[in-house]
């Protein structure tokens, strides 16, 4: 950004490059090519009055002049885009960037600049309805500031075909909260120099035509994108229980393997036990016929005393 805006009492506190976009305000289904290219996109702090903005800038027409608010989303819907809704200006502001690096950056400024305007926000109606009131109880205690509150119950959105798509709520004003969010996004950008007229509509490039897309409710999309989680884990899960069933086959085998070979070696042992007994039986007859054959010579022999003993 310029020097003017730290002289007017704004200072750029994060910089980054985007392909910005805007909300077809007749459709409010597609996307209307608000740069040309890459874009400076800048968060500023603007000190007299402790408010923080978005601010882009392509050559001498603003394409983004956002103030930011508590209620305010970023919703990150692909790996390479994010949107998020300004009812002040009427308006849904898409960002394409180059990775998902740096939109994960804008990300974490984006909700470190939220929280910030939160706190100053719960601070300041802390402070009561006190006459010396801080800029910031009467930035944020307007009417604007108080719709822009409210849930966003716009249609979803896919993004233009250059960049990652995305899905996030887009206003939906009447005649006179358009009147009132233009007044007073006019009495915002008297800070920063950048006056309503200098952002003039932006109509799509000749070669890039953004796709209309069907409309849907954040609830839809928000319980479509848990079942495709839940699928994913289950699918998951059920590859973890194929390759362990896998495993368990393989174990379950080797062990009716050895199962078979104990049951055969001790079905080997069983008969040698009973061939043995067999043996030894026949061991012990014919011990005990030589025995009674011995006594009969000894007898016939005289041998009384021999044959005692054997016996």
């Amino acid at each position: 950004m310029t020097s003017g805006k730290d002289t007017m009492g704004e200072q750029p506190i994060f910089t980054c490059k985007a392909h910005v976009f805007h909300i077809d305000p007749k459709t409010k289904r597609s996307w209307i090519s608000a740069s040309a290219t890459a874009v400076n996109v800048s968060f500023f702090y603007d000190s007299t009055r402790s408010l923080y903005r978005i601010i882009s800038v392509e050559g001498t027409k603003a394409v983004i002049n956002s103030t930011i608010t508590p209620s305010m989303t970023f919703t990150k819907t692909s790996q390479k885009f994010g949107q998020w809704s300004d009812i002040r200006a009427n308006t849904v502001y898409g960002l394409g960037f180059s990775s998902e690096a740096e939109l994960n950056k804008f990300i974490e400024k984006f909700q470190e600049v939220k929280e910030a305007t939160r706190l100053a926000s719960a601070k300041a109606t802390s402070n009561g309805t006190a006459t010396g009131a801080t800029p910031v109880t009467s930035a944020n205690a307007s009417p604007i500031t108080a719709r822009a509150a409210l849930p966003d119950p716009a249609p979803l959105l896919d993004p233009p075909p250059q960049a990652q798509t995305c899905t996030s709520p887009a206003p939906a004003q009447g005649s006179d909260d358009s009147d009132t969010s233009r007044n007073s996004h006019q009495r915002s950008q008297s800070l920063s120099g950048l006056q309503p007229g200098e952002s003039p509509k932006h109509q799509p490039n000749e070669n890039v035509k953004p796709a209309p897309v069907m409309a849907a409710t954040p609830a839809a999309s928000s319980g479509e994108t848990q079942l495709k989680y839940e699928n994913d884990r289950l699918k998951l899960a059920l590859a973890h229980s194929s390759a362990n069933a896998k495993k368990w086959e393989v174990e379950l085998a080797t062990l009716k393997s050895n199962n078979l070979r104990l049951t055969s070696a001790l079905q080997e042992s069983t008969a040698n036990v009973d061939e043995w007994k067999r043996q030894l039986h026949s061991y012990k007859e014919e011990n005990q016929r030589l025995k009674s054959k011995y006594i009969e010579l000894e007898a016939a022999k005289g041998g009384t005393e021999a044959a005692v003993e054997l016996r």
